[in-house]
């Protein structure tokens, strides 16, 4: 979207793909080390987790701290590309990696925390590109991304709510109980409306709105589908919810790809 904003050659969009990737996919792995370190002993409560690795006993909180820091160098070595506003904003994010884990022991909206860190992207990457934050376009789409992680997060929450309320483990499964279907509805409207916000403050074309549409498709598909009290079912649903992103980032590349011909 910044690279649409500011009509920049394509090398420049896929560099930054490219590097956001592999920050992604490092510092996400990070936050999984850096839960199960935390959650060793919640895991071995809960029949979904407990037989990952720390929980099991197969590796230790030792050989786990060594992995996190390959981990974190990796990740660090990719946040030192970018320009020093985006390495300081980038840095400012480990904050929320770090407590995350922690949320489930205090309240019931862990999955609100993970949605501030995961899309932290939206902020990192349009600085990356750009030099700095457009917070105009910038929050809205980071909200988008938060209320759209709610979703897909709650739904995986769904697996465990029963392992979870005897481990004394919180999650907005548990409190939206009943009530998850439609509440799950109004953050998908409101991920749908925030994003379309954002790509209207940002000049977009239909194509980037089309790409929109399908990603509400696949939101309302999975919520009608998905059945709360089943494993499988929720798996499917948190599984499927990624097509969501697909399919705005799509219609923003599109939208920025045609401004090339």
């Amino acid at each position: 979207m910044a690279s649409y904003a500011l009509h920049l050659p394509l090398s420049i969009p896929l560099t930054y793909i490219s590097l956001c990737g592999i920050g992604a996919l490092v510092m996400r792995g990070a936050g999984c080390t850096i839960n199960d370190m935390w959650d060793k002993n919640l895991d071995k409560a809960v029949e979904r987790t407990k037989e990952r690795p720390l929980a099991r006993g197969d590796l230790t909180r030792k050989d786990a701290f060594i992995f996190l820091g390959a981990q974190l160098s990796v990740g660090l070595a990719v946040l030192l590309q970018f320009n020093w506003y985006s390495i300081l904003l980038g840095a400012s994010s480990l904050s929320l990696v770090t407590i995350y884990p922690l949320m489930k022991r205090i309240t019931h909206w862990p999955q609100a925390v993970l949605g501030l860190a995961f899309n932290w992207g939206a902020l990192l990457g349009w600085s990356a590109v750009a030099g700095t934050v457009d917070w105009a376009v910038c929050l809205p789409l980071y909200a988008g991304g938060v209320s759209w992680t709610l979703v897909y997060d709650s739904i995986y929450a769904h697996q465990d709510k029963s392992d979870d309320v005897h481990a004394g483990i919180k999650s907005t499964a548990l409190l939206f109980g009943d009530h998850s279907r439609s509440i799950l509805t109004a953050l998908s409207a409101s991920t749908i409306s925030l994003v379309s916000y954002a790509g209207y403050l940002n000049q977009h074309t239909e194509i980037f709105y089309g790409g929109v549409t399908l990603a509400a498709l696949q939101l309302g598909r999975i919520l009608y589908r998905t059945d709360f009290n089943d494993r499988a079912s929720c798996w499917n649903g948190f599984a499927g919810s990624g097509w969501a992103g697909f399919w705005i980032w799509m219609g923003a590349f599109t939208d920025y790809g045609l401004t090339l011909l």
